[in-house]
């Protein structure tokens, strides 16, 4: 059965990925799927996107082992939704539109009149872009493993292969109408095991109980980590969120900006969704294994795989899978997007050359990055983990000042947006690097993603300030009035 529902699922993709290739004709197409994606499609692709295998693997062995803690990396999704369609949405569809922008190092590029904040900024995304995918294709060699026992290297050069097969032939596009496809996979799969998981544990009361009597502080409202490493958490993916490519890149693509106003009410609808499996079945495998029903976890990053063999029945397990495919495969194809176009569009601008041929060169170089990260991918946690760390800490703590804050100031200047980049980009990878080297302890409690994006936001504002008689000249008159009119 999960070899079929795998085999039904490939067969979709591949049917959307034909679909949209006949569509896709220019470079417009390829990168921000021709500027006319509805409010629907545009949120359900967004959610699918963000939450990619994290939701169904890691996050329930977060909730199994941290309990309430982990609660708070979801938490902000209710007010990151909002955050993003008011602090970015508007001024990067407008911008996109009055300048015919591709990219988010384009918005740089155009708000600061910089080649070299595009081309640094590319830079910092590249790096990040090639973490995500490698780790990605890695979690989908193991959900390939699990549905047709390829092994875990054939798995991830397969699931490679079938990414590959839609992200270079329809571009952005084809991933924009695959991840609506997925994204309803994820939300469908998710609050059905979390019914199942409810149901497994006894009823939300019984759960609790049992919990409570186990292990009081895990249902705690700070969890096992208590509340500066919930209020890290917090902060560092309300804020972060901000700086996000895969996000901030879609506002480009909407088809009528009047409809934005109801993206964060979907958006948060569809990340609900998709996110119960994220804790019911976390809180519910900490019950059966206190009670003795499930044997105690060797990893916490087992307990979705551990409860689906043994409590889901076969058609739904099926679905999950799938849905953990889906997932996977949306976030890939979106980065590899993103990664295509630094490499094709910003380095060439950066450099004072004019793109050329980006349909076709922006589907070369996303089949390079793609076996890059495969290559990557085959060192399973030794290169890969310390870049997917990397990913989203580079995102935030490069793109968060110079994007999130300059589009709503026009007091920033150019000097402070180059600052506040080089610093997160030398102090991400640096930090990151000791951290996960263990040549450097940070306090329990502290993220290094969350002191890199203050660094960065002080830079920033600091730099900014002492240039500050710099900004009027350094901003065009339609941007200003871009940034000013929201």
């Amino acid at each position: 059965m999960r070899e079929l529902m795998g085999i039904a699922y490939f067969a979709i993709c591949a049917a959307i990925a034909v679909w949209a290739t006949r569509r896709t004709k220019t470079a417009d197409d390829f990168f921000v799927a021709g500027r006319g994606v509805g409010l629907v499609p545009f949120a359900i692709a967004a959610m699918a996107s963000t939450l990619s295998g994290f939701a169904f693997i890691g996050g329930p062995g977060l909730v199994y082992g941290i309990g309430m803690t982990a609660v708070f990396i979801i938490l902000p999704a209710g007010v990151t939704n909002t955050l993003g369609a008011w602090v970015l949405g508007t001024r990067m569809h407008r911008l996109g539109r009055a300048r015919g922008l591709l990219t988010v190092p384009d918005a740089l590029a155009a708000r600061y009149r910089s080649p070299a904040a595009q081309g640094l900024s590319a830079v910092a995304i590249l790096a990040g872009v090639i973490g995500y995918v490698a780790t990605n294709a890695l979690a989908l060699g193991v959900v390939i493993d699990a549905l047709f026992a390829t092994g875990l290297g054939p798995g991830i050069w397969i699931g490679t292969a079938v990414t590959l097969a839609y992200s270079v032939s329809g571009g952005i596009l084809a991933g924009i109408y695959t991840d609506v496809f997925q994204g309803v996979v994820m939300a469908v799969a998710s609050t059905a095991v979390f019914l199942v998981a409810l149901d497994a544990g006894g009823g939300l009361p019984a759960i609790t109980r049992t919990i409570e009597a186990a292990d009081p502080a895990l249902l705690g409202p700070w969890g096992t980590r208590g509340a500066m490493t919930a209020l890290s958490f917090f902060f560092v993916f309300a804020v972060g969120s901000l700086g996000q490519p895969q996000i901030a890149h879609k506002y480009y693509m909407l088809r009528d900006l009047a409809r934005l106003k109801w993206y964060p009410v979907l958006m948060t609808i569809a990340m609900l969704l998709a996110q119960l499996l994220f804790v019911g079945v976390g809180v519910a495998v900490k019950a059966l294994v206190v009670r003795g029903e499930m044997a105690p976890l060797a990893s916490p990053d087992d307990a979705t795989p551990q409860f689906l063999l043994r409590f889901v029945p076969v058609v739904l397990s099926a679905l999950v899978f799938a849905g953990v495919a889906a997932a996977i495969m949306s976030t890939v194809n979106s980065f590899l997007s993103i990664g295509a176009a630094a490499l094709t569009h910003d380095l060439p601008r950066a450099l004072g050359r004019e793109p050329i041929r980006q349909l076709t060169i922006g589907r070369l170089w996303t089949v390079v990055i793609a076996v890059l990260a495969a290559l990557l991918a085959q060192q399973a946690g030794l290169l890969v983990a310390f870049l997917g760390i990397l990913g989203y800490g580079l995102f935030a703590s490069t793109l968060v000042p110079a994007l999130a804050i300059g589009l709503n100031w026009t007091g920033a200047t150019r000097e402070g947006a180059l600052s506040s980049i080089a610093t997160g980009l030398a102090l991400t990878v640096g930090l990151e690097w000791l951290v996960w080297s263990k040549r450097l302890t940070v306090p329990q409690g502290i993220t290094v993603t969350g002191l890199t994006l203050v660094a960065s936001l002080l830079v920033f504002l600091w730099v900014s300030w002492l240039t500050r008689g710099r900004a009027a000249a350094q901003l065009d008159d339609e941007v200003r009035r871009i940034l000013e009119d929201g």
